[in-house]
């Protein structure tokens, strides 16, 4: 193998591994959290599904969709920014 082909397989199997944001949103405007744990942000994941139920709960869904929607908001820029490093 040349050096350009492998330098091309490289760069082929790191574009296969980039998340899109797009589903990030969307699974995170599904279920808050998912969209984290798909961008592989554990943490953030677990503060989503505590919080989120939290505050539809505890207030009665005045509240909790506010960060329903943030949830997703957040997995779609980590996607992109992860997105943009590769």
């Amino acid at each position: 193998m040349k050096e350009n082909e492998i330098s091309t397989s490289i760069n082929m199997s790191s574009e296969a591994k980039t998340h899109s944001p797009g589903t990030a949103a969307v699974l995170s405007a599904i279920l808050p959290g998912i969209g984290q744990v798909y961008n592989g942000h554990f943490i953030w994941a677990i503060i989503w599904f505590i919080i989120t139920p939290g505050l539809w709960i505890g207030s009665g869904g005045f509240i909790g969709w506010i960060f329903h929607i943030l949830s997703a908001i957040q997995a779609y820029r980590q996607a992109k920014r992860k997105h943009e490093l590769r």
